[in-house]
């Protein structure tokens, strides 16, 4: 069996909890795209770690693959890797695999997001500036270092040249001086480091499926960050839904595939682009405090809004999401009236759907239907017939909404804080 995780919203809807949750029953953890602009935090017992490359399996230590759908900062690998050290977490490279094709994020890259950023004005993206768009775009234009070139020094210092001669004039125009040399040098020296877990994941992955082992797909960010599908161009710069496991892993298996999307229970975004359901008054700022509303990479603010039923429908049907898990219940518990929007409204007109015309997006008017909360706590509770019956209507009417089971519900960052109504987690 195989199952993909993936977030519906901007990303931050919990992931974190859940991937360990099915990581601790999976024989293979794959992270198939993003870089080291996303994160996971896990919290085993009393112990929390904080992932940003590694898949969360490590934690566990099951088999992880790092795709060549991911873009990879060599540097940050490692001082994660000595971090978890530190933590009692083993890796070596009996657990850890990393296609040999995988694109490398470089110094320069970082650089390059910054110039890029500050090119745009005030018309920012709200990019982390790790480096993972112009790695990106250096992927695309095939001109890339990949993992595999840090085996032959003649072909890296070649492909460098060529790299640099590409950037040199944006460089130079904001005068950055690069030493070619250093880097060079610094990638032979963590290419000693990483070198050991290149692999061709391709292969590992499909014959793991082929034996009926139980492998679990985890992405980063979220749908709506999807550089196809999400808000362009406030997206991260990769496909951030289902479809990319294949092409960003390698494995061709299609069948018996359980893809898990997780929502939070209201709706948040990190940075700059459009946010239909934004609260900008208290309630908003009630759902920041009270959900801890913070980046796990970036440690930015973000903002916060009412559940936006479109846009987790319109995430559920691009990645054929088969069940939802709903997450941060609790952070509802003292509102009052709860809105959800079930609509826009564009000059008139009515949408059932979120347009990728930017110009539309700017005119949305959210269409809302007001419910009563429950006004009592949610933390914690283990089973759904203990749910006060305002939070089941809650529940029930999302389902209705978005088209999709809500199978668990998640009361809180511990794994035992879970309803599982469905039996879907127990069944595995």
């Amino acid at each position: 069996m195989f199952y993909t995780v993936i977030g519906t919203q901007w990303g931050d809807e919990g992931k974190g909890k859940i991937v360990d949750w099915l990581s601790s029953k999976a024989d293979w953890v794959v992270r198939f795209q993003g870089g080291n602009n996303a994160g996971h935090t896990i919290k085993v017992d009393s112990n929390i770690y904080k992932l940003n490359l590694l898949p969360s399996g490590i934690i566990r230590n099951k088999k992880c693959i790092i795709g060549n759908g991911v873009v990879l900062d060599p540097w940050a690998l490692i001082e994660e890797i000595l971090k978890l050290n530190h933590q009692g977490i083993v890796i070596n490279k009996k657990n850890l695999f990393i296609a040999e094709n995988i694109c490398l994020i470089l110094p320069i890259h970082k650089i390059l997001d910054e110039i890029n950023e500050k090119s745009r004005g005030s018309e920012l993206i709200g990019t982390t500036k790790k480096g993972i768009g112009p790695a990106y775009e250096d992927k695309v234009g095939r001109r890339a270092i990949r993992l595999c070139d840090l085996k032959y020094p003649n072909l890296l210092n070649e492909k460098l040249d060529n790299l640099m001669n590409f950037h040199k004039l944006k460089l130079d125009n904001y005068k950055f001086d690069i030493d070619l040399n250093k880097i060079f040098e610094d990638l032979k020296l963590i290419g000693e480091k990483i070198l050991q877990f290149s692999s061709p994941v391709w292969k590992l992955v499909n014959e793991a499926g082929e034996k009926g082992k139980l492998i679990l797909f985890e992405g980063a960010q979220g749908s709506l960050l999807d550089v196809d599908f999400g808000t362009y161009p406030y997206v991260t710069s990769s496909n951030t839904s289902s479809g990319q496991i294949f092409s960003g892993s390698g494995f061709g298996i299609k069948h018996n595939h359980i893809v898990l999307g997780i929502t939070k229970a209201y709706t948040t975004r990190v940075g700059s682009g459009p946010f239909v359901t934004e609260l900008n008054n208290s309630i908003g700022e009630h759902l920041g405090i009270k959900g801890k509303e913070f980046g796990t990479v970036t440690k930015r603010k973000r903002r916060c809004g009412w559940f936006d039923a479109v846009l987790v429908k319109q995430s559920v049907k691009i990645s054929g999401v088969t069940n939802l898990i709903l997450t941060k219940l609790d952070v509802l518990d003292e509102i009052e009236e709860i809105k959800i929007c079930k609509g826009y409204k564009i000059n008139n007109q009515i949408y059932d759907y979120f347009p990728f015309d930017e110009y539309l997006q700017n005119k949305i008017e959210p269409i809302y239907e007001t419910f009563p909360g429950w006004k009592s706590s949610t933390f914690g509770l283990t089973s759904w017939d203990n749910l006060p019956e305002n939070a089941k209507k809650y529940i029930n009417i999302l389902e209705k909404l978005i088209g999709v089971k809500i199978s668990v519900i998640s009361t809180g960052p511990d794994r035992s804080e879970t309803i599982d109504k469905s039996n879907l987690l127990d069944d595995i």
